[in-house]
């Protein structure tokens, strides 16, 4: 097989931050790390990455869409176009995640995940699909849609899990069978994660009881910290065995509770997430997700009501 030398490169990794180091690459393994002042071999193929930095590839265990397209549309053609636009990136392995759709959408969008597999995975590598809904409590809805919601049901997973591998499932505990449905889950093979739930403390631990370990799109859509009940959040922070996707993009998530987050949590229980959809990667103007109107405005996605609500506000603010 070729091999390519990768000099002149910053290399980060877990325990690593190596500058003015080289990487021989042969076939698709790595063979040797060379550092500052090492011998370097020859080559196939040489590239200067000019003190750039050299990481693994990323893993998005949370993402809706990319380049106008979206998970949900159901085509081979739209999980193409996502995992192609997610590898340049630097995204290498992707959770295409779905929305609070129909059982027949979810249906249609894993069988196109697995005609993609099936045809090569010619962008990054999709092991498996991350349901988020639709069995979320209505009273938090966030961006997802209303028409859909249902209760948790082991069953439908199971369906849809015999189409193409479904490896994670974002439910609220607090509705019915919760705890059980995430005992049900763990014992198929699949990971469940608790959000856009009104939960308290002691239904996260009733849940956490039956194997929740997870929480998504941590401090969005889930119960805050307070003073007499922890919440969602507080389990998050408290519960050393917890792992939390996080937003790190200061829109979802301040600056402050970043910062606060890190302090407390230990690292390798924080999974960076995107949480993108269609309109990730495109200019300002009206898109869709889930069927609910979306505008994108100063870099930042809100749905068209809230986006309306804003712009009602601000006006309201200015007369006085």
């Amino acid at each position: 097989m070729a091999t390519l030398l990768i000099k002149n490169c910053r290399i980060v990794s877990p325990d690593y931050d190596v500058e003015n180091a080289a990487v021989l690459v042969d076939g698709k393994l790595i063979k040797k790390i060379f550092v500052d002042g090492d011998q370097l071999p020859t080559a196939d193929e040489i590239f200067d990455a000019e003190g750039k930095m050299l990481m693994p590839g990323f893993i998005d265990v949370h993402c809706h869409g990319k380049a106008n397209c979206d998970f949900c549309d159901g085509s081979v053609d739209a999980i193409t176009t996502m995992a192609k636009a997610k590898l340049d990136e630097g995204v290498t392995s992707l959770l295409p995640t779905t929305l609070t759709v129909s059982e027949e959408q979810l249906a249609v969008a894993l069988n196109s995940a697995a005609e993609y597999v099936a045809n090569g995975s010619v962008g990054c590598k999709v092991p498996g699909v991350h349901l988020e809904g639709p069995f979320i409590n209505p009273k938090c809805l966030g961006a997802q849609n209303p028409a859909y919601v249902r209760t948790p049901d082991a069953e439908e997973v199971k369906r849809l899990n015999a189409i193409f591998p479904v490896l994670k499932v974002s439910y609220a505990v607090e509705m019915p069978n919760g705890p059980e449905f995430a005992a049900d889950m763990i014992a198929a093979g699949i990971t469940p994660s608790c959000v856009h739930s009104q939960a308290t403390y002691a239904q996260f631990e009733a849940g956490h009881r039956h194997g929740l370990r997870n929480l998504s799109h941590f401090c969005n859509q889930m119960t805050p910290l307070h003073h007499r009940d922890i919440g969602l959040v507080g389990a998050g922070l408290a519960d050393e065995d917890v792992f939390i996707e996080f937003i790190c993009d200061k829109l979802h998530i301040c600056p402050d509770m970043i910062n606060l987050v890190f302090s407390i949590k230990n690292v390798e229980k924080i999974q960076l997430i995107t949480d993108a959809m269609r309109a990730a990667g495109m200019p300002n103007g009206e898109y869709d997700l889930g069927g609910l109107p979306v505008i994108v405005s100063a870099g930042a996605a809100r749905l068209k009501s809230r986006s309306e609500e804003r712009r009602v506000g601000k006006e309201c603010r200015s007369r006085w």
